[in-house]
């Protein structure tokens, strides 16, 4: 290897929601005082730097200070945490997209075994401990924990005011069903919301039902990062609401996202979202750029 080369790094995606994972299993190339907003916006730039939604740090529990805090007894039973940050440098609690393809990683990295991982594995994240697991057709699922509605609200965006189910699922989020065809809607500016619904912010989904309570589509715009391709905890939101709209709070949805294909089962007591997770590259930081 050269020795102006840094760090490693790979990119990859889960349906086209890409991020930037770090590897660093003991915690010490990555550290919070290294990892810090300026750097992950610099990591995220799709310009100056890699790009990518978000950054994922991959990393064992015990080397994250608040890991115990959001993982409370369970710490023990997670090995592995997944230090997730939106593009514009925050800390982010959950993504289906982002979990999966973290699996994905411990396993080409050496650092599972995938046949092992089938019936689930523990990882630790911001939103609590989520189970996720290999599917033997090459995909993988996550166990996203139940849906929680917390009442309805409005986004602002197009210049229309759409009515939502506001869900969390570990994140906030507004689900808006519309016979508006989202194709149409412009979300390249961040749409209005009441503020004291979601004082920390929220992730907007515009919904379209193909087939009631079985099918939607969607576009999401996520908080700190803007519209992306794809949203796990977004397409859980979605999905849910789509059956509540069908007069059920259960079933499996297929979500068709900009990206790809997931689908959610919704259960009384939990979510399972399934999909796939691509590696696009590695490689390492080049000193040139750690520099700048």
């Amino acid at each position: 290897m050269n020795s102006q080369t840094g760090p490693r790094v790979l990119l990859g995606h889960g349906t086209e929601n890409d991020f930037v994972v770090l590897p660093d299993p003991d915690g010490d190339v990555w550290p919070d005082s290294r990892l810090d907003a300026a750097m992950v916006r610099r990591l995220c730039d799709r310009r100056a730097g890699l790009g990518g939604d978000g950054v994922l740090r991959v990393v064992r529990s015990v080397h994250v200070p608040d890991a115990p805090e959001v993982l409370g007894e369970t710490l023990d039973r997670c090995e592995w945490f997944m230090d997730h940050r939106n593009a514009d440098g925050s800390h982010a609690e959950m993504c289906g997209n982002g979990i999966r393809l973290f699996l994905h990683v411990l396993v080409t990295e050496g650092l599972l075994d995938r046949s092992a991982c089938e019936a689930g594995v523990l990882v630790g994240t911001r939103g609590g401990p989520r189970r996720v697991g290999a599917t033997p057709d090459g995909a993988y699922w996550v166990d996203m924990g139940p849906t929680r509605p917390f009442g309805e609200g409005e986004a602002r965006l197009s210049g229309r005011a759409f009515a939502g189910l506001a869900v969390s699922m570990g994140n906030p989020h507004l689900a808006c069903l519309t016979e508006v065809d989202v194709d149409s809607l412009d979300l390249s500016a961040a749409p209005s919301f009441d503020a004291a619904l979601f004082p920390e912010g929220v992730n907007v989904e515009v919904i379209n039902v193909v087939e009631p309570g079985e099918h939607i589509r969607l576009r999401v715009f996520e908080r700190g990062v803007g519209e992306t391709r794809s949203c796990g905890t977004g397409a859980c939101a979605a999905a849910y609401a789509g059956l509540v709209a069908d007069g059920r709070t259960s079933g499996t949805v297929i979500v068709d996202v900009p990206g790809g294909r997931l689908s959610v089962r919704v259960d009384e007591g939990t979510t399972v979202l399934t999909g796939p997770a691509v590696i696009v590259s590695t490689g390492a930081l080049c000193a040139e750029w750690l520099a700048g």
